[in-house]
């Protein structure tokens, strides 16, 4: 199923002041995150003409259109209203040419102005479109910003997830989703973890049922998205399973094309997982900030076997110490 997001959504979120078409405004869909800047067509050349996109005006093509003769700015509109075309803006608060506004209105395409400067207007409009036309994958587990790290919590079902996510919204944390994540790709390097509109600032606890987290502690305990920085495997503690000691394991989970370092924690009885996970995204902040424990103790223990053999090479190269006279009956 295609994306698609109705022109009236855009107009609240940029802000947008509404020119002319305002009945138009639920019926037009975007269905692309791309913004074009009409430059080509203003001087006649179709053949590439992005008549899906938002058409985005600025003080450059204003100015171009009035050089041109009432009846060429007619005809050039015109061809640009494609039937799927969403709307036609204009920024810098600029005024919308007669000959736009009358070419819109016949093919129904509201126009719309904002007092922002182009470029600025164009990156707004850009970054709000591909998170809500990004494809989205639903993902099984808690995610929860821990000093601004958005750590995803995964493992089977009953593992602890919720009850862990609880304890540390408790510790001043805030809850992003539980149960059911949905993630999708911002660039080629971050990842946007959200709850469904059903569950946002919702957490199941079993024996106790939902709690709406928003209401028993607070705006500041919840957040309605966050890039996904580190994902933390929650697993059954079992003899027979190796887990690592040292942190010095490099596991990563993929989705779409982002991969995430992923750290396994087991869970047993006695254990506060909140305080660990706590732990463990405050040592992933250091590893990202250039310090990392582990490496630093293999050093240390490098430099230790170094110095050992380096005494033990001393120790062998010094001479053999005299006989004990007692042990030689005495004689000198």
């Amino acid at each position: 199923m295609v994306q698609s997001v109705k022109v009236n959504e855009l107009v609240e979120q940029a802000h947008l002041t509404v020119y002319a078409g305002a009945d138009f405004l639920n019926r037009r869909l975007i269905t692309v995150s791309d913004i074009s800047r009409p430059g080509l067509e203003l001087t006649g050349y179709f053949n590439y003409y992005p008549h899906e996109r938002v058409q985005l005006f600025g003080r450059t093509e204003i100015s171009f259109t009035k050089k041109m003769t009432p009846e060429e700015r007619l005809m050039i509109f015109r061809r640009m209203c494609g039937s799927d075309t969403p709307a036609f803006i204009i920024s810098r608060s600029l005024p919308a040419p007669k000959e736009m506004l009358q070419a819109a209105k016949e093919a129904k395409i509201p126009i719309l102005g904002s007092k922002l400067a182009t470029t600025r207007l164009s990156s707004l409009m850009t970054d709000y479109l591909e998170g809500r036309l990004a494809e989205r994958r639903s993902i099984h587990g808690v995610l929860v910003d821990i000093y601004g790290i958005g750590v995803l919590i995964t493992g089977a079902s009953g593992v602890g997830k919720s009850e862990t996510a609880l304890e540390l919204v408790k510790r001043g944390h805030r809850l992003i989703a539980d149960d059911r994540v949905e993630v999708y790709e911002q660039d080629e390097q971050t990842l946007i973890g959200e709850a469904p509109a059903i569950l946002r600032h919702l957490l199941e606890i079993r024996g106790i049922g939902i709690i709406d987290v928003m209401n028993l502690f607070g705006a500041g305990a919840v957040r309605s998205a966050t890039p996904i920085q580190v994902v933390m495997h929650l697993e059954t503690w079992t003899d027979d399973k190796k887990f690592d000691r040292l942190g010095n394991g490099e596991k990563t989970m993929q989705i779409f094309n982002v991969k995430l370092p992923e750290i396994t924690i087991p869970v047993k009885i006695g254990r506060n997982l909140a305080i660990i996970i706590e732990v463990a995204a405050m040592n992933y902040r250091a590893k990202a900030m250039g310090y990392d424990a582990a490496k630093t103790f293999e050093s240390n223990l490098q430099q230790l076997i170094e110095k050992n053999s380096l005494e033990d090479e001393a120790s062998d190269a010094l001479p053999n110490s005299p006989a004990d006279p007692k042990k030689d009956g005495g004689k000198a």
